[in-house]
């Protein structure tokens, strides 16, 4: 992880996000005070739940149905 200052960040701020693009991380400071973390977008997560991969699901009845209850039980609620 790289640490720059405001002033470096604002003057390269087209050449820092290419590099946040390959990967890189980096905290911009100002009056010596980290303000920010820069870092590359992480799709995996924070999806809403319509957007991840769906349970299959048969339809033989029971094994369905305890596949939804299953499903449900396994939910996160906060």
């Amino acid at each position: 992880m790289r640490t720059i200052t405001f002033t470096e960040f604002s003057k390269n701020v087209s050449e820092l996000f290419s590099d946040v693009e390959q990967g890189e991380v980096f905290v911009v400071i100002r009056h010596g005070k980290p303000i920010a973390e820069v870092s590359p977008v992480s799709i995996t997560k924070n999806l809403p739940a319509w957007k991840k991969p769906a349970l299959r699901l048969s339809s033989n009845g029971a094994e369905l149905s305890s596949a939804i209850i299953e499903e449900r039980n396994n939910e996160n609620i906060f």
